[in-house]
């Protein structure tokens, strides 16, 4: 779950070409200056998550106590920080909305985990395992769609 995201932060972008427009210069911004420390940020609230989920889970209320006072709010925060993230550009606006759209599913997904354990329901599990598999599916097209758009600009993408 930690590495849905972490692929555009861990990239590097490089203009190719004689000039630069506004919007390679904002891309290179938003992957290289932007991207990483939310990308930071997201990673440690998605390692707190995957340390009581999966394999790691132990019990119900070691669950509950880490989403209730780890996870919630500072995915809640990540999302404060996501949306406060400035862009010019209309196409690069869009995809950064599309990724604020993915995360505030997930988000809604581990809060229906929350009241899940409360309610001792396995169908809202089943239906927050749904959510977050369809904002992982979100969070990857993000990432295609910023790789495309940089490809369309003349920005090249290099691996840290």
């Amino acid at each position: 779950m930690k590495k849905s995201f972490m692929i555009i932060s861990a990239l590097l972008l490089l203009l190719t070409g004689c000039g630069t427009t506004d919007l390679q210069e904002e891309l290179v911004s938003y992957i290289n200056d932007e991207m990483p420390k939310l990308g930071e940020k997201e990673e440690a609230v998605l390692s707190a998550y995957d340390s009581v989920t999966g394999a790691n889970y132990t019990d119900d209320p070691t669950t509950y106590a880490v989403l209730k006072d780890e996870v919630i709010p500072q995915y809640t925060d990540f999302i404060d920080d996501l949306e406060s993230v400035k862009i010019d550009s209309d196409e690069l606006s869009a995809l950064h909305e599309d990724y604020i759209a993915a995360a505030n599913l997930q988000h809604s997904a581990f809060v229906l985990i929350l009241e899940a354990i409360e309610n001792q329901d396995l169908a809202q599990i089943t239906e927050a395992n749904e959510m977050l598999a369809e904002a992982r599916k979100a969070m990857r097209k993000y990432q295609q769609d910023v790789e495309k758009l940089c490809e369309e600009n003349d920005v090249t993408l290099e691996k840290k």
